[in-house]
């Protein structure tokens, strides 16, 4: 109970967030200048340039250097000024200057995948770099050998045409190709093992064997960070349809690296992701830029002025008020005594001259005239009395008379009868609100009777009584929810409740109704049958809606949670309806807008996301795909198949596969990734299997960092491509080597 209470405490007085993650767009961060000493070093004559070409970014560097001296995002931005006739190119990060650049930004690669589909981009990029890397083309080229990483299995067509423009565009001397998490692995120094590259585009599985892949087991994951973005977004725009800020893939990105992670239990923690306790540490708050309404706040002197001034307007105001009922008292009393006067002209008067007065004044007979002088008399004693001050008299009313009704017609004039009916009418009056006070008193007694009863019942049974009001409440409950349903419904068009509104609306249009009428004919006489006036009831609202029914079911329903309050023990204040619905305790609120309370006046509050659930749901389709509607097995499963199943047991291959299982690429960065796979591994590899499993040094770079120990070595030299080779036999001649790929698989 002190659990519970300490709870809703904490739901009461919400703690604001932490932190408060700012969304960012990729920004101009100035030009990159160019390196020529790399070109110039005493070294670079017998050095090669080595690019890591990824889907994600270009690292380009030199074979002796220890890491890339830059890397650009592969993108390119062409667009033509028509104001000063001339075309601009941006490449890579200088495509974000502006955002007529921005606009124009097309990339290197097929979406979601490594391989180059616009060589126009991918050219552009080859300019930057060499500039960048300061070859100025004095040799007639680059006049240094080209290590290039490329995707596992790539195509010999973007394999052709890369080799085309390096050796015909650039006049490079020699190439030579490798795959990039291949070259991870041995920068740290693997022999044996299954390489687990998870990078931008997809993530691939291979087993190497003493230094040499084996590429016919390999296998691929249509899954990388371009995908988890393009899901994230997904995700976001269901959760926030109406969010008025814009989505795009750079930020979905970003979101990715900072603030998902890999669980280590993934179903024990999604259930309980959005409990209360810690929610505030797992919630995290992005902010959108926003406009905030200004308000002006006045000074405290302003304030007290315009109090000030609000105050003496309502004296003047209070004045003219008492002038204006000044007047009108001493209007009314002017009219009260001339009245009097008129009065008693009645009886010095003769009694057609009297009439000739009346009806002058717009008076029937003296009973009239005698009302108006008694309503004038009651009417300034009343405005005196609120004028000096104290309690009002209170007249007790005489009992209406009607005494024409007793005369029969036939002694009455015409305006006898006339005010014979209009009598019957005040009678019929009289009598219906004695009738309505007679059926007021009843009710009182009937509920005082209830009242009597169900109390009796309470204290000889309360369990009993208890039962009754549990089924009370349990059908006040249902009535609410069907009611509800109904609203829904009539929303769809499709829904039967929607379908019946529009039945009935096409029934009272037609000519023919299939309705049929009590009294026949062709006459409408709609309206005669007081079934008929329900029919707007159903049309406005549906069936057992009226707007008086939906008071009373609420009413009836906190009567009967308080009788529970007050007697059941075992029904609180949090089973109530209203504690239900209160968005503490609201599942959908934790999860859109976290543990706090939600403003939709804020500006800022309304350009906020809340990233909770999804921190862990996106990375999570590595291991699971079918989360996202990929038809395809986890790296798990994919890895425990090749190592089982392709691998040979009794030449020992299996064993020493499992000794290093080797992570690389941007995915493996993420918390929890290393310690989730040997978790996953352990459960479904035999028992006792040795299982050793380790991230590269720095998953994103030791890509390129191999490449670049390999391209000093000697090695290179025996397996690359040189210019006369590719004269002699063409761009589709490739060297095989234990870094790449194979020529036919």
């Amino acid at each position: 109970m002190a659990q519970a209470t300490n709870a809703s405490s904490e739901r009461a007085s919400p703690k604001p967030p932490s932190q408060i993650w700012n969304v960012r767009e990729p920004h101009f961060e100035g030009t990159t200048p160019a390196q020529p000493d790399g070109y110039r070093h005493p070294s670079s004559a017998n050095a090669a340039i080595v690019i890591d070409n990824g889907a994600s970014g270009a690292r380009a560097g030199w074979s002796f250097d220890q890491v890339p001296r830059f890397e650009i995002p592969p993108v390119m931005s062409r667009y033509r000024d028509r104001k000063f006739s001339k075309t601009y190119t941006f490449i890579g990060r200088d495509a974000n200057i502006d955002a007529t650049a921005r606009g124009q930004q097309k990339n290197a690669f097929e979406a979601g995948s490594g391989i180059v589909s616009n060589w126009d981009v991918m050219e552009g990029l080859l300019d930057y770099m060499f500039l960048k890397l300061g070859v100025d083309g004095t040799e007639g080229g680059v006049g240094r050998p080209i290590v290039m990483t490329e995707p596992v299995a790539n195509l010999g067509y973007s394999r052709r045409m890369m080799t085309e423009i390096l050796f015909e565009c650039y006049s490079a001397p020699s190439v030579a190709y490798g795959i990039d998490s291949l070259f991870s692995y041995n920068h740290n120094n693997g022999t044996t093992g299954l390489v687990i590259s998870s990078s931008h585009s997809s993530t691939h599985l291979i087993p190497v064997l003493n230094h040499k892949p084996v590429l016919s087991q390999a296998s691929r994951l249509n899954w990388g960070r371009a995908q988890s973005a393009e899901y994230l977004l997904k995700l976001l725009r269901l959760k926030y349809h109406n969010f008025p800020g814009k989505y795009t893939e750079s930020q979905a990105d970003e979101m990715i690296r900072e603030h998902c992670y890999v669980s280590t239990d993934y179903e024990q923690e999604l259930s309980g992701f959005l409990d209360w306790t810690g929610l505030e540490d797992r919630d995290h708050v992005l902010q959108y830029p926003f406009t905030e309404q200004v308000v002006v706040e006045k000074s405290q002197e302003e304030l007290e002025r315009i109090a000030e001034k609000r105050r003496e307007g309502g004296r003047r105001l209070q004045e003219q008020a008492a002038k204006m009922r000044l007047e009108k008292l001493i209007r009314k009393e002017q009219e009260l005594e001339y009245y009097k006067e008129l009065q008693q002209r009645g009886t010095t008067e003769t009694k057609k001259e009297f009439k000739r007065l009346l009806d002058a004044e717009d008076f029937k007979d003296e009973v009239e005239l005698d009302k108006r002088i008694k309503e004038l008399d009651k009417s300034i004693r009343k405005a005196r009395t609120k004028d000096v001050g104290g309690a009002e008299e209170e007249e007790e009313e005489e009992p209406p008379t009607f005494p024409l009704l007793d005369i029969p017609d036939a002694d009455l004039d015409e305006a006898g009868l006339r005010q014979k009916r209009h009598q019957r009418l005040m009678k019929s009056n009289v009598d219906a609100r004695a009738r309505a006070k007679i059926e007021k008193e009843a009710q009182k007694a009937r509920i005082a009777e209830e009242e009597r009863l169900d109390l009796e019942h309470r204290e000889t049974d309360l369990e009993g009584w208890l039962e009754e009001r549990r089924a009370a409440r349990n059908t006040l409950l249902q009535r609410i929810k069907e009611r509800e349903q109904l609203k829904a419904d009539l929303g769809n068009r499709k829904s039967l409740a929607s379908q019946m509104r529009m039945k009935n609306i096409a029934n009272l249009a037609s000519d023919n109704p299939s309705k049929k009428r009590r009294r026949g004919g062709d006459d409408d006489n709609f309206g005669a049958n007081d079934d008929d006036w329900g029919v707007y009831r159903t049309i406005a609202t549906g069936d057992q809606s009226d707007d008086d029914e939906e008071e009373d079911v609420g009413a009836t329903l906190k009567t009967v949670e308080a009788q529970l309050l007050k007697y059941d023990p075992h029904f609180s204040e949090q089973n109530t309806l209203g504690a239900q619905q209160d968005w503490t305790k609201s599942l959908v609120h934790a999860f859109l807008r976290g543990p706090r309370p939600f403003d939709p006046e804020s500006q800022r509050e309304l350009h906020q996301i809340h990233l909770n659930v999804e921190r862990i749901r996106v990375p999570e389709v590595v291991f699971q795909p079918s989360i996202a509607g990929l038809d395809q097995a986890g790296i798990v499963e994919i890895a425990a198949g090749i190592i089982t199943q392709r691998l040979d047991e009794e030449s020992g291959q299996r064993t020493e596969v499992l000794k290093d299982i080797f992570l690389t690429g941007g995915n493996a960065l993420f918390q929890g990734f290393e310690e989730r796979l040997r978790k996953e591994l352990i459960a479904v590899l035999p028992a006792e299997s040795p299982l050793g499993v380790r991230r590269a040094k720095d998953p994103v770079l030791d890509a390129w960092k191999g490449a670049a120990s390999w391209a000093a070595s000697p090695k290179m030299k025996a397996v690359a491509v040189t210019r006369e080779e590719y004269l002699e036999k063409g761009s589709e001649y490739m060297k095989e080597h234990n870094l790449g790929n194979a020529a036919t698989l």
